[in-house]
């Protein structure tokens, strides 16, 4: 059994709970469909959130769609003076039995600035 890990981040409109959670829901499911994994494959989730999203954890909405059996902790992302606003970021630790695999990473909306080398 190997471990890997998948990154993502996705931004949201407003600090509302509706937003935290909408986008969290959508930047998990993105990462599991597009590599092809379930979530009794994850062994834990780090979210880190702007400081500017305080309206409640994204790790809760992880919770809400499946994610039981995993461990979930959520901080604050370091602050950088003209960094990307209103912006969710998480690291997803799977375990396979893949020895070849190869994660993709998952930027969404205004997030996919984060990593241009990742756009088709």
């Amino acid at each position: 059994m190997r471990q890997y890990c998948i990154r993502g981040a996705i931004t949201i409109e407003d600090n509302s709970i509706e937003q935290i959670e909408e986008n969290t829901i959508i930047l998990l499911k993105e990462i599991l469909h597009i590599n092809n994994i379930n979530i009794d494959d994850c062994c834990s989730l780090i979210f880190t959130a702007t400081k500017d999203i305080t309206a409640d954890y994204p790790a809760k909405f992880a919770r809400k769609i499946g994610f039981i059996n995993c461990s979930l902790m959520c901080m604050q992302e370091m602050y950088v003076e003209n960094s990307l606003k209103f912006c969710i970021r998480v690291m997803v630790t799977i375990n396979s039995n893949d020895d070849i695999f190869n994660p993709k990473h998952i930027y969404l909306k205004n997030a996919k600035k984060l990593r241009p080398d990742l756009i088709n």
